[in-house]
């Protein structure tokens, strides 16, 4: 059955620019390393996408409800349904001065946040700076392999992937969870978590994706558990007067 609407799905895809075949985005590491842009610190499984939520291209997204679990395509996705076209009113000239007054020293290709955004610097001569305010891959077709890995259905499954799609650094599989029958989620936080940095905001972050994408849940309950661990000697039995009149004794011949 064709997917719809809402579905949460894992997907596999390696895109790349149509005219340079540069790929810019994967989540397979076999093609990584093909690629040679494989990252040791880089993350390569399936992708979380909900349907109709824009969380993958819109070129791309249209053609994930035609497509079954199991099933891969090549698509191939023009700038309107990309990254937009380039708009030259985008393209802005700027004094070199008033970039190096912010300690901002001009090259081209730096990527710079100013007032009016993020922008990439094109050119810098005679004192000016053409900045370039469109997306970096604006303009441009990309050609997508996509397979679709699973579609997830079962509440608490969706509950784990909204999870690790904010942590994802740690095992998806040791986050214990439980929804109530009267729709209380409670979520239990590994150890290996709790030193994640940034996990006060991924916490509310979840529940905000709870509450947007899983009906059904009235409220959202993180748990954390320290065990308490006691050494030996501060656990040590008592010992009592008379072994320690009869040590003191000993000690004194």
């Amino acid at each position: 059955m064709p997917l719809q609407k809402g579905d949460f799905v894992l997907v596999d895809y390696v895109m790349k620019v149509k005219d340079t075949n540069e790929v810019i985005d994967l989540t397979v590491e076999e093609v990584a390393k093909k690629e040679k842009v494989y990252r040791e610190d880089g993350i390569y499984e399936p992708a979380l996408v909900i349907l109709g939520e824009g969380w993958i291209l819109k070129g791309v997204e249209e053609e994930l409800y035609k497509m079954d679990v199991g099933e891969s395509k090549v698509i191939e996705v023009p700038p309107d349904k990309a990254f937009g076209e380039r708009d030259p009113s985008k393209v802005k000239i700027v004094n070199a001065r008033d970039l190096t007054k912010r300690g901002i020293t001009p090259r081209v290709g730096a990527r710079v946040e100013l007032d009016d955004g993020v922008a990439i610097i094109r050119r810098a001569e005679g004192g000016r700076v053409v900045l370039d305010y469109n997306h970096p891959l604006a303009g441009r077709t990309i050609v997508c392999e996509v397979k679709v890995v699973k579609k997830v259905e079962d509440v608490k499954e969706k509950v784990r992937e909204l999870v690790h799609a904010r942590i994802k650094r740690v095992d998806k599989e040791k986050f214990k969870i439980d929804v109530s029958s009267d729709g209380i989620l409670t979520i239990e936080i590994p150890p290996e978590a709790f030193t994640y940095e940034g996990l006060q905001y991924a916490k509310r972050g979840i529940a905000l994706d709870v509450a947007r994408y899983v009906p059904g849940i009235s409220a959202v309950k993180f748990v954390e558990v320290y065990e308490v661990r006691r050494a030996k000697a501060e656990q040590g039995e008592k010992k009592s007067p008379k072994a320690e009149e009869a040590k003191a004794s000993q000690q004194e011949k």
